[in-house]
């Protein structure tokens, strides 16, 4: 017996430290998942809302949620109706669907939910201290209203002929348009290239001054893409990891906030607040209710809030919009109709009063956000024990809600064909319309549960909405005007791909495009 006792201890001996460790690891990831199944099969709590089944614990149904959510939703919509719970990364999120699930989570009390509590760990790293998430939600609202101030007619009328120009000047620099040679007849443009550079010139050019719009041709625009490089899910989740794309971050949020900084000391020194531009409205009206001012570091970091909070969903929207043209050249045609019919035949320059008589133009713009809503989800962190309502479940504090907006703008109850790109379902846009659906109760409104939401509502509803229509309406504009479009070898848009934050086409998204009329 002592010798077999020695012999199985000398054959112990002999395995490789770290084939114990793996087999310790190994022993210990098995365990968790039988605890945590079990735990899900046994010991289900009535009063919450059902939870979707998962193997491992932490990561939940991270993956299946993140490859396509909308499919997520549809699949545990049939098992659990429209509130379940599923886990995500360690976070236990509470999805309620429909428009009813809109407007409870989106038009709940603050003092209940908080989208603050959800996004200031992501935010703040790149936007700057005291604004937008990092700071109470009252000042947050007082913000949000210091920037609607600067976004006026009078604004607008001068920001289509800036967007105009912006336009021309890209297509005559970039590459993947005339390279320089203006009598280029056709080429092959990738959008997902163009349309993000293209909204950045466009937005900053308009929202803030020419002198900023003249930094992305210098080292700017590489310090806008390290910002948006820290601006991702796995920042979401762990948002100081150590990682070269978080230090590139760190630092960009510093250089940049100190540019608007010195532009901010010129403009304080010259007194010269001409420019119709978002930056002089909080120079000048950025006094909060209780008379505290923002500081110009606040003011700055605002600037970065602004300027990358229309941008991802812009550039998707412009993308998607021009993939789905280029996809109907009926549709295609019939927008350039729309320009020489409320222009003229000789086609002058651009003006806001066009885009406002173009029900075409904004019908496509409106089809385009339905289809494509750009944030397919928007969460709240739960602050106080929360009862779903019409219902004995209770969401507890420390968890999260989760709506889904895009959901019922997808769904057949609302709209017909929904997956089918059809502007002329919007002929009859006003503030409130009838859907072309059966159902009464298929209308559009502001409020938080109305089917369709591309800008979200309550409290945190998007202030962009107006300049979105102008950007978006003057780029496709100059498109139209200027160029016929298909995309190439026959194929159709593509898929989404829900990676990043933000809804983008899969790749490839080029289109080959000819333009209508070449200088001679």
């Amino acid at each position: 017996m002592g010798i077999l006792s020695g012999e199985l201890l000398a054959g112990l001996v002999k395995i490789p430290s770290w084939h114990l460790v793996l087999a310790g690891i190994a022993t210990f990831v098995v365990v968790a998942i039988v605890v945590n199944v079990l735990a899900q099969i046994l010991f289900r709590d009535p009063n919450r809302p059902p939870v979707v089944f998962h193997y491992i614990p932490v990561l939940g149904s991270a993956v299946e949620y993140g490859m396509d959510p909308y499919k997520f939703f549809e699949e545990n919509r049939k098992k659990f109706g429209d509130v379940f719970t599923f886990v995500l990364l360690g976070r236990k999120m509470t999805v309620a669907l429909g428009p009813k699930g809109n407007d409870f989570i989106l038009n709940a009390k603050v003092s209940d939910v908080s989208a603050e509590d959800a996004y200031h760990h992501l935010t703040t790293p790149v936007f700057g201290k005291g604004v937008v998430y990092d700071c109470p939600n009252h000042r947050l609202m007082e913000q949000k209203k210091f920037a609607k101030s600067a976004l006026t007619v009078q604004a607008f009328r001068t920001y289509v002929p800036a967007i105009v120009e912006e336009v021309r000047n890209y297509w005559l620099k970039s590459p993947q348009f005339f390279d320089g040679d203006t009598n280029r007849a056709s080429a092959n443009a990738h959008l997902m290239t163009a349309m993000p550079e293209l909204t950045i010139f466009t937005a900053s050019r308009t929202l803030q001054g020419k002198k900023i719009r003249a930094k992305f041709d210098e080292s700017f625009a590489d310090l806008y893409h390290d910002l948006d490089r820290g601006f991702t899910p796995l920042h979401f989740v762990f948002p100081n990891i150590p990682i070269p794309a978080t230090f590139r971050r760190d630092a960009a949020q510093k250089k940049v906030s100190d540019t608007y900084m010195e532009l901010i000391r010129e403009r304080r020194q010259t007194g010269d607040f001409s420019e119709l531009d978002i930056i002089n409205t909080f120079l000048k009206e950025a006094i909060y209710k209780d008379g505290v001012r923002m500081t110009d570091r606040e003011i700055a970091n605002m600037q970065i809030g602004i300027l990358m909070g229309g941008q991802h969903t812009s550039a998707a929207t412009s993308t998607w919009a021009l993939l789905h043209i280029g996809a109907d050249p009926e549709l295609r045609e019939a927008l350039y109709r729309e320009q020489i019919e409320v222009c003229g035949d000789d086609l002058p320059e651009l003006t806001y009063e066009n885009l406002q008589n173009m029900p075409l133009l904004n019908s496509t713009i409106r089809e385009t956000l339905r289809m494509h809503m750009p944030l397919h989800s928007l969460m709240r962190k739960v602050r106080n024990d929360l009862t779903i309502q019409g219902s004995h479940y209770v969401v507890p504090k420390g968890h999260y809600v989760l709506a889904a907006p895009g959901v019922p703008m997808i769904d057949t109850t609302y709209f017909r064909d929904p997956m089918t790109f059809r502007p002329s379902r919007w002929d009859e846009v006003k503030n409130e319309i009838k859907l072309d659906s059966d159902s009464e109760k298929a209308t559009i409104s502001k409020g938080a549960n109305s089917p369709y939401l591309p800008f979200g509502a309550g409290r945190h509803r998007c202030i962009g909405e107006q300049f979105a229509f102008v950007q978006l309406g003057t780029i496709l504009s100059m498109f139209v005007r200027e160029f016929t479009w298909t995309l190439p070898d026959g194929r159709g848009v593509p898929k989404p791909d829900y990676t990043s934050m933000v809804t983008l086409p899969s790749e490839p998204t080029n289109i080959i495009w000819t333009r209508r009329t070449v200088p001679k």
